[in-house]
């Protein structure tokens, strides 16, 4: 799905996002420039971009660039745990 069919709420300030391969709910856009071979990926946010691709946690983090290309994926990630330190 492409951000600029996604519909805003005005009554509840939220928006309505969906990933574009599964339907789950979105959790980073996608972005590129083509003529620099460059993919970015995002966390959604209210100044994300209208030309980007909507992706779930599970198709954003398996997204593979093509060949030549480079992916920064510029999403803060959330630790759920504390890594532990083994000696």
């Amino acid at each position: 799905m492409i951000l600029a069919c996604v519909f805003r709420d005005f009554y509840r300030g939220a928006m309505t996002v969906s990933c574009a391969r599964c339907g789950a709910p979105a959790a980073a856009i996608m972005t590129f420039n083509y003529s620099d071979g460059a993919v970015w990926m995002d966390d959604i946010d209210d100044s994300v971009d209208a030309h980007g691709y909507l992706f779930c946690s599970n198709h954003a983090d398996r997204m593979t660039p093509p060949l030549g290309w480079t992916l920064t994926d510029r999403r803060t990630v959330t630790r759920l745990f504390a890594p532990v330190q083994v000696a």
